[in-house]
């Protein structure tokens, strides 16, 4: 009697993760559809890194597994509200591609995120890191912000006030 006891409590369980680990896959497959993800290697990205229009541009390099990195990120929404008409905000993520589904794109739609969100899906990290900025040591947060005339490299994190004081140099 103990003995069925036990595998009738485990039938249970095991049906009640299974059913979790279906919502949860059915809720991956939801946002899946919902948010569409450019995926680039530098060669790609290098458009984000270069222009010569009227606006200025804010590149910020992070990741979902980066804790400054998450806690910076409301600053550059707000930049990306108040500053849209001549300031585009780029979030450049630094994911590894298999958390796409299961991190990135999740964190993207919870957060209802406005800035343009890309990912950056190139190993050869020695190769690219340098030719974002020489001083760069490969430590996210890092941001560049440009224009057609200025441009400056921040390896650091931000607040909104500091943020927007760097942003508001490159738009006098």
């Amino acid at each position: 009697m103990k003995y069925i006891l036990v595998t009738i409590l485990m039938l249970l369980f095991s049906c009640k993760n299974a059913t979790e680990k279906e919502q949860i896959a059915e809720i991956n497959q939801e946002i899946d559809t919902e948010i569409s993800l450019e995926v680039y290697d530098f060669n790609g990205l290098q458009q984000f890194l270069n222009t010569n229009d009227d606006k200025t541009y804010v590149v910020n390099f992070w990741a979902t597994w980066c804790a400054p990195c998450i806690k910076e990120l409301p600053y550059f929404e707000k930049l990306t509200k108040n500053y849209s008409k001549n300031v585009e905000v780029i979030l450049v993520s630094l994911d590894f591609p298999s958390k796409y589904d299961t991190k990135l794109k999740p964190y993207i739609a919870n957060n209802n995120l406005k800035s343009k969100v890309v990912a950056l899906n190139d190993v050869d990290s020695n190769t690219w890191i340098p030719k974002v900025d020489e001083s760069w040591t490969g430590a996210i947060p890092a941001t560049v912000i440009f224009n057609k005339n200025k441009r400056k490299f921040y390896e650091k994190s931000f607040n909104y006030d500091e943020l927007e004081t760097e942003v508001k140099q490159f738009l006098k």
